[in-house]
């Protein structure tokens, strides 16, 4: 088997946890080399605003902290994403670059053009459902037309089999012979220059154990009476899991079926739940953006 490094390509997905990417990479036995790219400039005009680079800067130093204790590193690159992505494969000899497919319409484009560049360079590019339960393309009405309301949309993902159960955490990440250049995470600046943020470390805990932490607090805490709870500001009473799931510090599959481990309420309440339903709109959301861009 060949012994050059598969590129894993992170971008709102940061977490090693039910990462499908991260877990093909590892399944070839080559090395591996994790890779995020500060690119924002290639999502205009939706490029993320100063709280979710807060947010980022944290969440990747989380990611790096357990990539780290599996005898990894995560690579830290800023501008155009192929050119970096291709200066990677030059200095460490890689063969393959993994990523978890995204939805937004620009992106779907971006990522389009990377792959079919590296593609006819030679490199072996493979992408992955990371971020819902179903991908927009599987979900159809009897027409074989797009869902356009909520309710027969959630009905009928409701109706199809479980999602895949969650991939565990891997214990190890076999390194590179040789690691290519990185840049500080600091000199990405996605913190601000004024410190207006002082009292975000205390309201919220980015990355992947605390989304979890956060999971578990909340089917402990709230998850019973989250139906009302949820429209209360002076309660406890939502999981705080929004940003969580759109960095990719947990995945929607993870939810469901740990909803579905431990059985709160009534036998099937978490499947009806309004928690879970929530859930479905994240879903929706996603599936419009994919069918209807505009």
């Amino acid at each position: 088997m060949s012994a050059a490094p598969v590129l894993v390509w992170f971008r709102i997905d940061l977490r090693i946890a039910d990462n499908p990417a991260l877990n093909a990479a590892l399944g070839t036995g080559q090395p591996v080399i994790p890779v995020f790219i500060w690119a924002h400039a290639e999502e205009s005009p939706w490029a993320p605003g100063a709280a979710s680079q807060w947010w980022a800067h944290h969440s990747l130093t989380s990611l790096d902290g357990d990539l780290r204790k599996c005898g990894s590193r995560l690579i830290l690159k800023r501008g155009n994403s192929l050119e970096s992505l291709q200066e990677i494969a030059r200095q460490t000899g890689a063969d393959a670059v993994y990523w978890n497919r995204r939805y937004e319409p620009s992106v779907i484009a971006r990522d389009r053009r990377i792959k079919d560049a590296l593609s006819s360079e030679g490199f072996r590019v493979e992408t992955f459902n990371a971020g819902l339960l179903h991908e927009p393309w599987t979900i159809a009405n009897q027409a074989g037309k797009p869902f356009q309301v909520f309710t027969p949309f959630w009905k009928h993902c409701l109706g199809k089999p479980d999602p895949a159960s969650p991939i565990p955490p891997p214990d190890k990440v076999l390194a590179p012979k040789r690691w290519p250049n990185s840049i500080p995470l600091a000199d990405l600046q996605l913190l601000p220059r004024i410190r207006w943020d002082a009292g975000f470390g205390t309201a919220w805990k980015p990355g992947e154990n605390n989304a979890a932490k956060s999971l578990h607090r909340f089917c402990a805490d709230s998850f019973l009476d989250y139906e009302s709870g949820r429209n209360r500001p002076d309660q406890a009473g939502t999981s705080r899991l929004s940003p969580h799931l759109h960095f990719g510090e947990i995945s929607p599959r993870q939810i469901w079926h740990h909803l579905k481990e431990y059985r709160l309420g009534p036998a099937s309440h978490w499947r009806n739940s309004q928690f879970l339903t929530e859930v479905g709109w994240r879903e929706f959301a996603h599936h419009l953006l994919f069918h209807f861009p505009t």
